[in-house]
């Protein structure tokens, strides 16, 4: 199946899950902290509030194609609330795990890494 052909919602789950590793990967590499620490400096990015701040941080470096894709996960309906998040930053957040979702299901890591520079604080990244 072709990345576009995913719902929003797969390409968010699936973009959560690479937008965390690689802030952990970030974290780990430019740090020799106990797992603990690494644990909740992680958990400052990979949160509704925070993911919803790179989605207006980054939207305006985007291609049409990846703003079409972000724009889709904003606005599907996801089945689940946000805990402790608007329904306006969850929105957000959504669409920008479906962005990382889908350019990881197009082989597109360069680019995915790119992005994720505009997403985090010079001091996470390497």
């Amino acid at each position: 199946m072709k990345p576009e052909e995913y719902s929003p919602l797969n390409l968010a789950y699936l973009g959560d899950a690479v937008f965390e590793l690689m802030v952990r990967e970030s974290l780990v590499s430019d740090s020799s902290e106990n797992v603990d620490s690494l644990f909740r400096k992680s958990k400052a990015y990979v949160c509704a509030s925070a993911q919803s701040q790179s989605y207006f941080r980054l939207f305006n470096h985007l291609s049409p194609e990846e703003q079409q894709v972000a724009k889709r996960g904003r606005n599907s309906k996801p089945a689940s609330k946000a805990k402790k998040a608007s329904v306006l930053e969850y929105q957000h957040a959504t669409g920008l795990e479906a962005l990382f979702g889908y350019l990881y299901l197009s082989g597109r890591t360069d680019r995915l890494r790119e992005i994720f520079t505009l997403c985090i604080p010079d001091e996470v990244h390497s």
